[in-house]
């Protein structure tokens, strides 16, 4: 009996599409993508306008007979893959691949996995859109274009095995430039005065005000102590009276629903979940999970979104829960609507949302991982929270007059919230955390009122450089930049970390020696591919292909020649790259050079390759082995992960993940490590200390 076959990405989605599709249809996973471009060959035809050469994907060969075979009674075939230009191009190579252009094809696109959106989506399929699919194979393309010439060069310069991304060797670069202006930063010295002062009658509770300048707006710049302590002595004899108080109460609005940047972000923050995880588990929530009575239910809406709009059913269902939930006060007047200002948005889709608000956390909890619930969690509390009423916050400013030889003005403000609304139940999470140094509430005050002055405090502070990346802040900086797309960020962030290039310590992104020296040759010969602008105007190329304003193949030919005239100049004038040292060859008497292998650098003979002598090098790290009397130093695993083992290897076996600190434990004197997340703790006992949220 012939039945409608459908086509999706993964075995979860198609559980979950054949709960609701019934029995007329059958519903069949591709694995992903079913064809690309060959692994070990250029494939890309560039005299004969970039033709591309496409092979079946390794393992896919049964995936695609056992479509075929499906296929063959079927009476239309739906392709439901996922609704971006990826998915668009999956559709396509599946087609292609299993040949079912004889065949009534019916491409349907749906946000969510839901029964209604199905319904939907199935009473009202199109064809394909090969706009779309040209997007993506010109990104493809212009990839292959990039690392196909760009990383033999790194091959014959630095080492084997290097590849240099076209997005990626931005994002690495970003990370350079980040550690190289830390590295140059020079911090300066400045001090702060802070007076502890109290109502003269009748008495009150004391209070803290930091001193802003002169009266007339003028600032004090404190660079040493000599001058702070002079300043201080003359404040003791001053006059303190209140000079004016303002009170403002002001709204603060909820963040917008999430869109993958902003989700992935977040999920550091709050979660320490990496961009890869915040995905892969994202995926799972949306492709549908069995839920109790549900059965498979998808949970959220499409994770790979760039645009905040959400439908009016979603908003009126929120309202609905809020009034419900929380009461009228909690209700804003009309339904929020938010506009997108990022570089590149494309607006074509929903944010990320449940796809049922009465699902809440605690209902779904019996049946989600761990990981999964605090996402969904997240997800959830975002979407209800951006639908609710704006939170009150009542802030008091308090100028203070210091009289003596001159007149001084300090200054005390406090944010007190008057009304909660949305804060109820969620607030977004910050990068940059603000330290209210303790600051206590404010007495009533007026202008007018005598103060008497308790203490001085003067503090020595100096200047910052820009923070380390964290997945987070370069997340947003690529978004904030218009590089990449809410289906590459996650990767970005993998591929530069899996290569080596970046390292995460302590939940910083940090460039290693190999990362420099890729990103600064990269950098020095090819300035403009790996610009921040060059790049975004690419993106803007790529979305100007997948709206029909404008054909791939011209940009790909106006794009590869003054490149492959980049790359033969570079070929010629780039010297391999070897760092001279002190130590001469045991064997041959020649200088030993540094250079990069597979498991980071080692010291090899510059007679190579007459003579073949080379030998690690180690990292030291100047703490002790617990076991022994070895040393601690930097070692590789098989896969490039860095980790710490003893020196006296293999007659010593001791190795940690976590950083060997110098210090002691307190408690019993053994070794004390600090993971990624900053969490210290002994190895010999139970002592822990620091936090891992």
């Amino acid at each position: 009996m012939s039945k409608n076959l459908v086509i999706v990405e993964s075995p979860a989605k198609a559980r979950t599409l054949s709960q609701f599709l019934g029995k007329d249809y059958t519903v069949k996973a591709s694995l992903g993508h079913v064809r690309d471009l060959p692994e070990k060959e250029f494939g890309v035809d560039v005299d004969n306008d970039f033709s591309p050469t496409y092979v079946v994907s390794r393992g896919k060969n049964k995936v695609i007979s056992e479509i075929k075979e499906k296929a063959k009674n079927a009476t239309a075939i739906y392709l439901a893959t996922d609704p971006d230009r990826e998915g668009e191009a999956i559709s396509w190579h599946l087609v292609q691949a299993a040949r079912l252009n004889k065949l009534p094809l019916k491409r349907v696109v749906f946000h969510e996995i839901t029964r209604e959106a199905i319904s939907r989506a199935f009473s009202d399929p199109r064809h394909i859109d090969m706009k779309l699919v040209d997007a993506q194979q010109a990104r493809r393309i212009l990839d292959r274009l990039v690392g196909y010439k760009l990383s033999p060069l790194l091959w014959k310069r630095v080492r084997p095995g290097l590849s240099a991304g076209r997005v990626q060797s931005v994002a690495l670069k970003l990370v350079v430039d980040r550690a190289a202006k830390i590295s140059d930063f020079v911090s300066e010295e400045y001090w702060t005065i802070e007076a502890e002062l109290v109502k003269k009658n009748p008495t009150t509770s004391s209070f803290k005000a930091e001193l802003v300048g002169l009266f007339g707006g003028d600032r004090i710049e404190l660079k040493d102590e000599k001058r702070t302590k002079e300043l201080e002595a003359e404040l003791k004899d001053a006059r303190y009276a209140v000079s004016s108080v303002s009170e403002k109460r002001a709204a603060r609005q909820p963040a917008p629903p999430f869109i993958t940047s902003t989700l992935q972000q977040e999920a550091w923050r709050k979660l320490r979940l990496s961009a890869k995880q915040t995905m892969s588990i994202a995926q799972q929530l949306y492709e549908g999970l069995p839920i109790g009575e549900e059965g498979h239910v998808g949970l959220i809406t499409y994770m790979r979104t760039d645009s905040t709009r959400v439908s009016p059913s979603a908003i009126s269902n929120a309202r609905s829960y809020i009034s419900s939930k929380y009461g009228a006060d909690y209700l804003p007047p009309s339904p929020r609507r938010f506009a997108r200002k990022v570089k590149g948005a494309q607006e074509a889709h929903e944010a990320i949302r449940p796809t049922s608000i009465q699902r809440e956390p605690a209902k779904v909890k019996p049946h989600l991982t761990r990981d999964q619930l605090r996402l969904y969690t997240l997800i959830w509390q975002r979407m209800v929270s951006s639908q609710m009423a704006s939170a009150q916050i009542d802030t008091t400013t308090v100028d203070i007059e210091a009289k003596s030889a001159k007149r001084y003005l300090f200054r005390a403000r406090r944010a007190v919230v008057a009304f909660p609304g949305f804060l109820t139940l969620y607030q977004e999470g910050r990068d940059d955390v603000e330290d209210e140094n303790g600051k206590g509430p404010l007495p009533k005050l007026a202008k007018g009122d005598q103060l008497k002055l308790l203490a001085l405090f003067s503090e020595q502070h100096f200047t910052q450089p820009p923070p380390q990346y964290t997945e987070a802040t370069l997340v947003r900086a690529l978004e904030e930049l218009g590089i990449g797309r809410p289906s590459t960020y996650a990767p970005i962030l993998s591929l530069i970390q899996e290569r080596g290039y970046v390292e995460r310590r302590n939940g910083r992104l940090e460039p290693t020696e190999l990362g420099n020296i890729v990103s600064g040759l990269l950098s020095e010969h090819f300035t403009d591919i790996v610009s921040v602008d060059f790049t975004a105007q690419m993106e803007e190329k790529l979305d100007q292909i997948a709206g029909g304003k404008l054909k791939w193949v011209p940009m790909l030919r106006e794009f590869y020649s003054p490149f492959e005239e980049l790359v033969a100049k570079a070929t010629s004038t780039i010297p391999k790259f070897s760092e001279p040292t002190d130590e001469v060859c045991e064997l041959c008497g020649r200088p030993m050079v540094i250079k990069w292998g597979r498991r980071g650098k080692f010291m090899s003979c510059s007679g190579f390759p007459k003579c073949k002598n080379a030998k690690p090098i180690q990292v030291g790290t100047g703490v002790k082995c617990p076991k022994c009397s070895g040393e601690l130093i930097e070692r590789r695993s098989k896969k490039g992960k860095l980790f710490y083992g003893c020196s006296r290897y293999p007659e010593c076996d001791f190795a940690t993940w976590d950083k060997p600190l110098p210090q002691p434990c307190p408690r019993c004197k053994g070794l004390l490590t600090q993971s990624w997340k900053g969490l210290v703790k002994c190895t010999q006992c139970d002592y822990k200390e620091g936090q891992t949220s």
